[in-house]
């Protein structure tokens, strides 16, 4: 009898504890599901049928909201309606305080594995000495260093118009100073006064290649598997 009566208040407290949660859910309009009372607000009477899902993924059939409400506070988890657009619903028994906090981990792991690359510029001028060249070149390997994309670029005054050869010529001897961190699979483009050259970080460029390589790969493959289930057809500056 101690026992019985021992989990009965435990239940109590634990259903208490779970509307609790509800009503600190329901401050929170941009939440996803809907939990447990909830469930009872949004369907508009707690003897709605709804079919149950349970924490192992087992089907558990058609269920009143209460009924099933019940089964998983007995077994100390939530009831979540996953599918409320279904007819009848679907609402599944899980942890939704842990699957919130999982789902809320993979959600920062993935944001951690998406980098930002933010583009920096460069600016140079024909008459560049070599001291400021030399400057300009460690702002941009440093650039590279933290993953960001870098634009060189040099502007054309005057009459140095007529001598876009310098430009280039100077473009080029910074990519190369920045090689071993950095490369660009362009040729300077010129842009009014204005030519210039990005810098990818080695990295992102490799991922990217991969990526591409990956990709004709899986066309490749397509492909050939189509041939041979078709038919044989004989027929800053300075």
């Amino acid at each position: 009898m101690l026992y019985l009566a021992y989990k009965q208040v435990y239940r109590d407290f634990f259903i208490f504890e779970r509307r609790c949660l509800t009503i600190r859910n329901n401050n929170n309009s941009s939440r996803e599901h809907y939990i447990n009372d909830e469930i009872k607000t949004v369907l508009g009477a707690p003897s709605k049928i709804v079919r149950v899902i349970g924490p192992e993924g087992e089907q558990m059939g058609m269920l009143t909201v209460t009924a099933a409400q019940n089964r998983a506070y007995d077994k100390g988890l939530d009831l979540v309606m996953i599918a409320a657009q279904a007819d009848p619903p679907v609402c599944k028994i899980i942890d939704y305080g842990k699957f919130r906090f999982e789902r809320d981990k993979r959600e920062k792991e993935a944001k951690k594995k998406q980098q930002i690359m933010d583009i920096k510029e460069i600016r140079l001028s024909c008459a560049i000495d070599t001291n400021d060249f030399k400057t300009k070149v460690n702002h941009a390997r440093r650039f590279l260093t933290g993953g960001d994309k870098v634009k060189v670029i040099v502007r054309f005054k005057g009459r140095e118009m007529s001598h876009l050869d310098v430009g280039r010529e100077l473009l080029e001897r910074f990519r190369e100073a920045c090689a071993d961190l950095g490369g660009s699979d362009k040729a300077p483009s010129l842009d009014g006064r204005f030519m210039s050259v990005f810098i990818t970080p080695n990295s992102k460029r490799e991922g990217a290649s991969a990526q591409s390589k990956g990709k004709g790969g899986k066309n490749k493959d397509a492909t050939a598997g189509t041939a041979a289930a078709a038919p044989e057809d004989k027929g800053a500056e300075n």
